[in-house]
């Protein structure tokens, strides 16, 4: 017993690459900040200028289409202030760190399909969220929190069917030795996996990855072809285990629920906060395209507050599923062998600082996940030796 807890805590990260990711997460973080100013700093100009007010003026549409058009002019602004951030930061420093091999042609193409994915999405929004202040000046909030939950709901739905396959080729695990392996863990976790399927994430990245996406009959469990391509057969179960985890413990649902209460208390505090900035600001009610500003500061404002929750909910989690997943295996070793190859391929910081952690991690840390697979062997060991003593 000693001997096997022994093997299995010299299994660790490589020193060298934990500098790296130090270094590269350290260097993203810094980013992140920078992009995040830059942002707020165009919000506030635009809010204690005439500027706001000004161009709203300029836009002699019925309220929720001008507020849609002032959005796509701040957007375009942003996306010029911000554009060499967003090539040194999602183009030159993945690559400097050898985590992306994707052509400059191939990246700017994706970042054009995410940006007008996110732009479109946030057009309706702003065109929903005006025509109920304008509608239900007094509930519209509640309104919002219910057609965004909605929205999400359809958006998670429709994820594996058009949003991934927008960014990657999607195909179905090919017949193998190693399906019906997989297939087996399945039927024991009572679980069916025929929707499980292959991303050619090798043909942009070096990083492996593994998820459970989708709701309902467009649920899939989705393996990166690196992933299949570079670890064991023992690894690969454990991350299937993982994911199938979630959906023993329906946290799709689970997590849906959170949301909706995140998107009623983050339009409240909005509906607060649009009253409040009517008088502050003279804006001529809730429903001013000239606030609109405002509303965007706001909103930012209270998922900077409810992110270290909201992440900390997700690491319960996703600890939750990786309890399922050593159970369902019974294969500690192979858990942590997987852990630490993840980490040394995507880069990742084995124990990143508390505040960090707050803000960015809606994982586990690699430290906190071998801890429970050691607590997993440990306790295994001494069931087992309890069990020859008898």
């Amino acid at each position: 017993m000693a001997e096997d807890l022994r093997n299995l805590t010299q299994v660790r990260p490589d020193p060298g690459r934990q500098q790296e990711a130090r270094q590269y997460a350290k260097l993203e973080r810094r980013g992140w900040f920078l992009e995040l100013g830059l942002g707020l700093t165009l919000l506030i100009i635009f809010l204690v200028t005439p500027a706001s007010t000004w161009l709203a003026s300029r836009l002699a549409f019925p309220t929720p289409w001008s507020a849609a058009l002032y959005l796509l002019i701040i957007a375009a602004a942003y996306r010029v202030v911000t554009a060499p951030l967003s090539y040194y930061y999602g183009f030159a420093l993945p690559h400097r760190y050898g985590l992306s091999k994707q052509s400059l042609a191939g990246w700017l193409t994706d970042k054009v399909k995410s940006s007008a994915l996110q732009l479109s999405l946030g057009l309706c929004l702003v065109v929903v969220l005006y025509w109920l202040m304008w509608r239900l000046p007094t509930l519209w909030w509640l309104a919002a929190a219910a057609v965004v939950a909605l929205a999400s709901v359809v958006l998670t739905w429709l994820t594996p069917i058009l949003v991934v396959p927008m960014f990657f080729r999607l195909k179905p695990l090919p017949e193998s030795t190693l399906k019906d392996r997989l297939a087996n863990l399945a039927r024991r976790a009572g679980v069916n996996i025929a929707d499980c399927l292959t991303i050619d994430l090798s043909k942009k990245a070096t990083t492996a990855n593994a998820m459970v996406t989708g709701w309902g009959r467009s649920r899939r469990i989705i393996f990166s072809d690196t992933l299949l391509e570079q670890y064991s057969w023992d690894e690969i179960e454990v991350t299937l285990a993982h994911e199938l985890a979630h959906r023993i413990h329906r946290d799709i649902p689970r997590v849906m629920g959170v949301q909706i209460v995140a998107f009623l208390l983050t339009f409240y505090l909005a509906h607060l906060a649009l009253r409040a900035g009517a008088a502050l600001f003279s804006f001529q009610g809730i429903s001013d395209v000239a606030a609109l500003p405002w509303l965007i500061l706001v909103l930012v404002a209270v998922n900077l507050v409810l992110q270290p929750v909201l992440n900390w909910l997700s690491r319960r989690v996703e600890m939750a599923a990786d309890r399922t997943a050593l159970a369902l295996t019974n294969n500690p070793r192979a858990f942590v062998t997987l852990m630490t190859k993840l980490t040394d391929q995507n880069l990742a910081e084995a124990e990143p600082s508390r505040w960090a952690k707050l803000l960015f991690y809606d994982h586990p840390t690699y430290n906190e996940r071998v801890r429970l697979a050691h607590n997993f062997s440990f306790c295994s060991q001494q069931s087992k030796t309890s069990q020859e003593g008898l």
